[in-house]
């Protein structure tokens, strides 16, 4: 599915196919990490993206059990609860099949929060001893299924998984001296905190506002910074630096060169032409922090992911514009070198 889209788009990606992993390096979401982490250092806003993420598909996974699970259920507890879900059921998948995949968030909602009232009210219409007797039939299931049974309870996901998790991210991120905790407007955190703690809810509708905040924070402040290192260049601002030290480096060596031979008279001028190897290396050098371009190891198919390590580029339109690019940069350096060399290998020699 990802390499068929990656071969139609005819463009650049969004950050929705970055953050969905449908794109390849170097403009992936594993390179989007790094940059967001040494670059722009705000990798919390996508930390908590990717956890928040990670908890949707927590809540699928249990509603898809609970999809299953639920017209097996035969005890009054169960029946009751049933009764309430499979309605909330209904309504979800009419909801996808007229409003498509991006209301996932408040259809994987609808259930979990049906579940959670329909699992209290049933409770408190049955009897203490009825729901003694239900615990007891269930321990004695369980001890009859034996190790099968235990391997199975291992990766199923129980309500208090969703719980932990929903509770687990407000505690990283909205609460005031949290490990990473974001900077975000007042009233979102608020909402968030007062659904978990006081209302009880763990449904990822819960962080919709916050993600949907983060998103287009991250969209409209690091993410075009992110397309043009990666998708227009190929390295990053500390290789960058390097090679504009070498490139300065080299072009004043030259420079020296050139007029020592210059004052001196230096016989026979054709000796001269060993300038072109100095000037090559401080004009690539210049050209390549100017453009932020490396266009040797685009040709080699790379590109920097940090200082000294590099990822292949795969991503078909990504790396055909930097082919180009690289190529352009490649023959204005050419232009520059033959400019330089002549103009010193020309000039007539005068010694002091």
């Amino acid at each position: 599915m990802t390499s068929n889209n990656t071969r139609q788009r005819q463009r650049l990606p969004t950050l929705f196919e970055v953050l969905n992993r449908r794109t390849l390096p170097p403009v992936d979401l594993f390179a989007f990490y790094v940059f967001m982490r040494d670059q722009q250092r705000s990798v919390d806003y996508l930390d908590f993206w990717l956890d928040a993420s990670q908890h949707m598909s927590l809540c699928r996974h249990y509603v898809r059990q609970l999809r299953r699970s639920v017209l097996m259920e035969t005890s009054e507890l169960d029946s009751k609860r049933s009764s309430v879900i499979m309605e909330a059921l209904k309504l979800q998948e009419e909801s996808e099949l007229q409003n498509g995949p991006e209301y996932e968030s408040k259809r994987l909602s609808m259930v979990l929060r049906s579940d959670s009232m329909a699992d209290v009210s049933a409770k408190k219409n049955m009897s203490p001893s009825k729901l003694a007797s239900q615990q007891q039939n269930r321990d004695e299931q369980k001890e009859e299924k034996g190790l099968g049974r235990e391997m199975s309870a291992s990766v199923t996901v129980t309500r208090e998984h969703v719980r932990e998790s929903a509770y687990r991210i407000m505690t990283t991120y909205f609460v005031s001296g949290a490990e990473c905790e974001l900077i975000l407007p007042l009233h979102i955190i608020r909402g968030i905190t007062n659904a978990i703690e006081v209302d009880g809810r763990d449904d990822p509708e819960v962080f919709d506002e916050a993600k949907d905040y983060v998103f287009q924070a991250m969209e409209r402040e690091a993410f075009p910074v992110f397309l043009s290192y990666k998708a227009l260049g190929n390295t990053v601002p500390l290789g960058s630096l390097v090679r504009l030290c070498i490139g300065l480096f080299s072009l004043f060596a030259a420079l020296w060169v050139a007029f020592i031979l210059i004052f001196l008279d230096w016989s026979p001028k054709v000796t001269r032409l060993w300038l072109i190897l100095p000037f090559s290396i401080g004009v690539y050098g210049c050209l390549a922090h100017q453009f932020d371009l490396d266009p040797i190891i685009v040709i080699l198919g790379y590109s920097e992911l940090t200082l000294l390590k590099y990822m292949r580029i795969r991503e078909p339109y990504v790396k055909s514009l930097l082919i180009r690019r690289a190529i352009w940069v490649l023959c204005l350096t050419v232009l520059i070198v033959v400019c330089l060399c002549v103009l010193f290998g020309l000039v007539p020699g005068r010694r002091l």
